[in-house]
């Protein structure tokens, strides 16, 4: 095997996929492990890793043509050590930072953005990197294609004195010329559970991101319609957007920070919109306003572009009438609806009629009951039919409601995070 082309190696090595199995073949000889650490394009470090700057610093000199990184609580790794990577790693172009504490001199991430190899950039839960730090990644934010950036989960409290630092009503994001940032490319877009101060920190991404098609805002606090006026005016490629929402204190009423406004502002300019995700957290029933929105807000919205698919979480303005105006929604083909207890049988028999309509989810919603959901199994019109904790409606009346049913008398974990705390998983 010593005598074949190292070309020939190359070759048989690329058609194994699994990573347990090169790791063993690398093992046979020196030649062998060369050969498959200089064509290896991704590696994923997880807490074994001991100890950890050296072992990393270890990894690079093998791995010149590494393209993808991803460190998973990882708490001894440093800057240090990153810098090692950002240094011999010239080829890398995603980098996924998870539970690493100790990370967070900006260091790295000036080199990396001097660098400008970056593509995508992940950060969740280091506690070390703020969103100064991030700045410093300069030159770096007009190559970057996917940007994540998440504090580790915490709860906000509202103590009734006014707004959060971040809540200015006359800032116009139009006018920020702080920083001189291109981020041109950036086509995903996620930031969760942090707080931005008037005209500082990634404030900026929210104008200047022409290319971009998915946006997520996970309780962000600080933002109000001018920054969704801004985005959505530059973003007219806009494919999908997540917004999670829960009450802050604006001076003058208690509500989400987003209101009609923006869902107009979204309407004019992104004709692309094909999936809302609406989730509101800690919004009372008793309260309405408390949301920004209004049935007839979002139902304009779902009129002037192409929805395809549409999530609400906890969206008490949301009634039966609106599931009326649903009914006409030419491309509507996805709906799911969690917690919206303004929804009883009457909205089902409206929603039924929607011409493109195959796949409903219905959970936590307890004025649903057997015979509204006997009207959805004589369209005959479901491909998917989800149905969890609804507590009126029973698995038998599932059945021959759709092609595939699900039913549950629970709600997965992950739903009940995104409705019943203040922040992201």
């Amino acid at each position: 095997m010593e005598d074949l082309p190292e070309e020939l190696f190359a070759e048989f090595l690329k058609r194994i996929t699994r990573t347990s199995d090169l790791n063993s073949l690398s093992l046979v000889s020196k030649r062998l492990h060369k050969i498959e650490a200089d064509q290896r394009g991704a590696i994923r470090v997880g807490c074994g890793l001991f100890p950890a700057t050296q072992a990393l610093a270890s990894l690079c000199p093998c791995s010149k043509k590494l393209a993808s990184l991803r460190l998973t609580s990882t708490p001894n790794i440093t800057s240090r050590g990153l810098l090692t990577v950002a240094v011999r790693c010239k080829s890398l172009s995603s980098l996924h930072l998870i539970d690493c504490h100790k990370v967070g001199s900006k260091d790295w991430l000036e080199y990396l953005g001097s660098v400008g190899s970056l593509e995508e950039l992940v950060v969740k839960k280091c506690e070390g990197i703020s969103q100064d730090d991030l700045l410093k990644f300069g030159s770096g934010w007009v190559n970057l294609q996917k940007f994540v950036f998440e504090i580790k989960k915490r709860f906000f409290r509202n103590d009734g004195a006014g707004p959060g630092e971040g809540y200015d009503p006359s800032y116009d994001p139009h006018s920020l010329n702080m920083y001189d940032f291109s981020c041109e490319n950036m086509k995903d877009l996620r930031l969760a559970g942090i707080e931005i101060a008037t005209g500082k920190g990634l404030r900026f991404l929210l104008g200047r991101c022409k290319a971009l098609e998915k946006l997520r805002l996970e309780y962000v606090r600080g933002l109000n319609d001018n920054d969704m006026i801004a985005l959505s005016q530059s973003c007219n490629h806009l494919k999908s957007i997540s917004l999670w929402l829960d009450p802050q204190n604006y001076y003058d009423t208690f509500r989400t920070a987003f209101t009609n406004n923006s869902l107009k502002a979204l309407s004019l300019s992104c004709p692309m919109l094909e999936s809302v995700d609406l989730t509101f957290s800690g919004c009372s029933s008793m309260y309405p306003s408390e949301i920004g929105f209004t049935r007839k807000g979002l139902v304009s919205l779902i009129k002037s572009c192409p929805i395809r698919v549409l999530v609400l979480r906890g969206a008490n303005f949301f009634n039966d009438k609106g599931m009326k105006a649903l009914s006409s929604a030419l491309l509507l083909e996805t709906l799911e609806l969690v917690d919206c207890k303004a929804i009883s049988n009457a909205g089902l028999r409206f929603i039924v009629r929607a011409p493109c309509l195959i796949n409903l989810t219905l959970r936590v919603c307890d004025r649903v009951t057997n015979a509204g959901v006997s009207k959805l199994a004589r369209s005959q019109k479901l491909e998917s039919l989800i149905i969890e904790r609804c507590s009126r409606v029973s698995e038998q009346a599932m059945r021959g409601a759709a092609r595939s049913v699900q039913y549950s008398e629970s709600v997965p974990l992950s739903e009940l995070e995104k409705l019943f705390t203040s922040s992201c998983d």
